[in-house]
């Protein structure tokens, strides 16, 4: 399912009134025409000007600003709304930790915003006349738009690897983390998934991120505790059983180590945010 709108029209149940953070389902995909979009993906607040394009993914936290004089049209589709050949080649687009914020080459921009505009009017007729050739034209305009911002300067996944061999494990390690990261925290774990040893895993993530195996892992850990703190709700005990640490005291001294906050100030101070 997808589903196309004119995502600035002004209208009063929109999330931005008042703002209330959540946790997306689908993919949210908003082209920004004109004035400047402020939203907040993952406790960060992100900023899309003209030509940029914003990218919620399923599974991230997100809180909405008013969106004031930005314009665009707003794209929110399921994850299998891809056909699976499909979605193997764009899966450095739709992975949960590619960038929120896509800066397409300046010669795409205007066919990338007209081909969503399109989106947009098919979606409108497709209102009015249940035909087959609307679905069918509608998914062919999204997998063209989405394969034309595959080309992003800034998506790539592991671009930065030193080989091709090293790209695939890191984006294997990165596949097998999120299906895993509440029960696996090692990288020996990891890299018995992967059939490869911890110095070959260790190579392929620092080339990828600069980090090591383990500071990939707590990054990870780290995001879901914050996501499940602020606009889940759940209580410290709560996220540390979720996460796997052995009692939730253990999960403090981690949560404060990466944060400088207790569980409880971080849950306190994102309340009197908003987000």
């Amino acid at each position: 399912m997808s589903t196309v709108e004119d995502f600035f029209a002004q209208h009063d149940d929109w999330p931005w009134n008042p703002p209330r953070p959540g946790r997306a389902t689908f993919h949210y995909l908003i082209a920004v025409t004109e004035g400047e979009l402020r939203h907040d993906v993952d406790h960060v607040t992100r900023s899309v000007t003209p030509g940029q394009w914003l990218w919620v993914r399923p599974g991230h936290a997100q809180c909405w600003h008013p969106p004031g004089a930005a314009r665009g049209p707003f794209i929110l589709f399921e994850p299998d709304v891809l056909r699976p050949d499909l979605a193997r080649l764009l899966a450095p687009l739709t992975a949960h930790e590619a960038p929120a914020v896509l800066s397409p080459h300046p010669d795409d921009t205007v066919w990338l915003q007209q081909t969503a505009l399109q989106l947009l009017d098919e979606h409108r007729a497709l209102g009015r006349r249940q035909l087959d050739v609307h679905h069918t034209l509608r998914r062919s305009l999204l997998e063209s738009l989405l394969l034309r911002l595959a080309s992003s300067p800034d998506v790539s996944i592991g671009a930065a690897a030193g080989g091709t061999g090293r790209r695939d494990t890191y984006a294997r390690f990165v596949d097998a983390l999120e299906l895993h990261f509440r029960e696996l925290h090692r990288a020996a774990d990891y890299a018995g998934l992967l059939g490869c040893s911890v110095r070959t895993l260790s190579r392929a993530a620092r080339d990828a991120t600069g980090k090591g195996v383990r500071e990939v892992i707590d990054k990870r850990r780290l995001l879901e505790a914050r996501r499940l703190l602020g606009g889940a709700g759940w209580d410290a005990r709560a996220v540390a059983i979720h996460l796997g640490f052995t009692d939730p005291a253990n999960f403090g001294r981690f949560f404060r180590n990466h944060t400088g906050l207790t569980p409880a100030a971080f849950t306190a101070r994102e309340a009197s945010t908003g987000m």
